[in-house]
């Protein structure tokens, strides 16, 4: 099994519903691929004092379980992903990080 764990970082503010609604959107279209065996997508907790990190902070984590890495390609090409993702680009721009692993634990 592969993780697909992506940080999300929107790069201004998002109402907490549309947040929702993004993670929301996120987790159907990638289940819809019939590609990934699960998807979680979490708010970022936020600390006091973490905006003065010269890092990329999350705004969401997405983690996208796949059984190997052409899976994962395939859910990522899946139709309607790119058009969520570009959808959601537009109303509100964020920069994505991600990393393909093993499980954690």
């Amino acid at each position: 099994m592969i993780h697909h764990t992506m940080i999300v970082s929107f790069n201004g503010p998002i109402p907490g519903e549309d947040l929702d609604r993004y993670l929301e959107d996120i987790e159907q279209v990638m289940l819809d691929s019939g590609s990934v065996q699960s998807v979680e997508a979490r708010r970022h907790l936020r600390i006091p004092g973490e905006e003065a990190i010269p890092a990329l902070i999350a705004t969401a984590i997405v983690r996208v379980a796949v059984p190997d890495i052409d899976a994962l390609a395939k859910a990522f090409g899946a139709p309607g992903v790119h058009e969520v993702i570009d959808r959601w680009q537009s109303r509100y721009p964020y920069r994505v990080a991600w990393a393909n692993h093993e499980p954690l634990a």
